[in-house]
């Protein structure tokens, strides 16, 4: 009989492990994303997969924000994350330092995601944008590459948590498990 893992089976990290583990040479940038839940669930999904940081911009709600803290169940203690007010200036801080600049996006230049690689010697920041409008113009003209996860269905939209969620999964295979 199949039996659930209990939480010491899963070999959880503490948020002070969690802190001075390694993390995924990625970071996401949050575009002007309107709801604290999809924020919670972004943070949840960042820590999943253990990665750098959320940068929080424009008109996204910040923790503590009620909203927030319903869906990260904790998270927003163990991510790090910074609010930039300008989102534009925050890409350039990032590109400054050496980050590839990644639009989840879709354009006629995007890479379908299963076609992309990260180049594992890169550090990335993987923009998302706005549940309504997307990822700002200004900052696609900032930004160095472009993926999009396929879709068949009539909406080609998918909750901006759960795109984040499969695209650090696409990084943390190639980071933790290869």
């Amino acid at each position: 009989m199949v039996k659930k893992l209990s939480g010491n089976q899963l070999k959880r990290l503490s948020i002070e492990e969690f802190k001075k583990a390694p993390k995924l040479p990625v970071l996401v940038l949050l575009d002007n994303i309107r709801s604290g839940y999809n924020v919670g669930a972004i943070f949840r999904n960042a820590d999943a997969f253990r990665i750098e940081k959320i940068i929080l911009t424009g008109i996204t709600p910040r923790p503590p924000y009620r909203e927030i803290l319903k869906t990260a169940l904790g998270a927003t203690m163990s991510v790090d994350w910074d609010y930039v007010k300008n989102p534009v200036e925050a890409v350039n801080s990032l590109k400054e330092v050496g980050y590839k600049i990644l639009c989840l996006e879709q354009t006629d230049s995007s890479v379908p995601i299963h076609k992309f690689c990260p180049e594992t010697d890169k550090k990335y920041a993987i923009i998302v944008g706005s549940e309504v409008s997307g990822i700002s113009d200004e900052l696609i003209k900032l930004s160095d590459l472009f993926v999009e996860i396929p879709q068949f269905g009539t909406k080609h939209s998918l909750n901006v948590a759960v795109a984040t969620g499969i695209i650090l999964w696409e990084f943390a295979k190639y980071y933790w498990l290869t």
